[in-house]
């Protein structure tokens, strides 16, 4: 799939404010540490949306993942609420690059991911997959490819 779509499917579905439903919610706090699980109830609504759906193609891609793996798909853009930026600018940061301080924090959310993760005490294999490492992340690309 190319680059192009992906942005203009994900930039269609950053544009809703509906929260997940319920059910999808209760799913996800199902695979989550304390820690992880306070991290996405804060990430931005869209990207709580975006994850589930990464997660549950993950999962259907590895079926035998475990709940760390798990938790590295929902949590693997964790890092984008560092920098702060809503979705026009988010838009930008993709198009111009890190010319930032705020789009290169953006650019480099994986490594803030895996921060936040070690410091809300995630394992490794959930670190690994937000950083794009480990035996699972081509699965975890391939799904994110929404």
């Amino acid at each position: 799939m190319s680059s192009v779509a992906h942005l203009a499917r994900r930039f269609r579905g950053s544009l809703s404010r509906v929260e997940p439903p319920p059910a999808d919610v209760a799913w996800v706090d199902g695979q989550l540490l304390d820690g992880e699980r306070a991290l996405w109830h804060r990430m931005a609504v869209q990207d709580r949306r975006h994850s589930i759906v990464v997660a549950r193609r993950f999962v259907s891609l590895e079926p035998s993942a475990t709940r760390a793996e798990v938790a590295g798909a929902l949590l693997h853009d964790v890092g984008k609420q560092a920098s702060g930026l809503g979705t026009f600018s988010r838009v930008l940061a993709t198009l111009v690059g890190p010319r930032t301080a705020r789009f290169a924090e953006y650019h480099d959310h994986e490594a803030l991911g895996a921060e936040l993760l070690r410091s809300g005490g995630s394992e490794t294999a959930t670190i690994h997959l937000v950083t794009g490492e480990g035996p699972l992340a081509a699965s975890l690309r391939a799904a994110d490819d929404v």
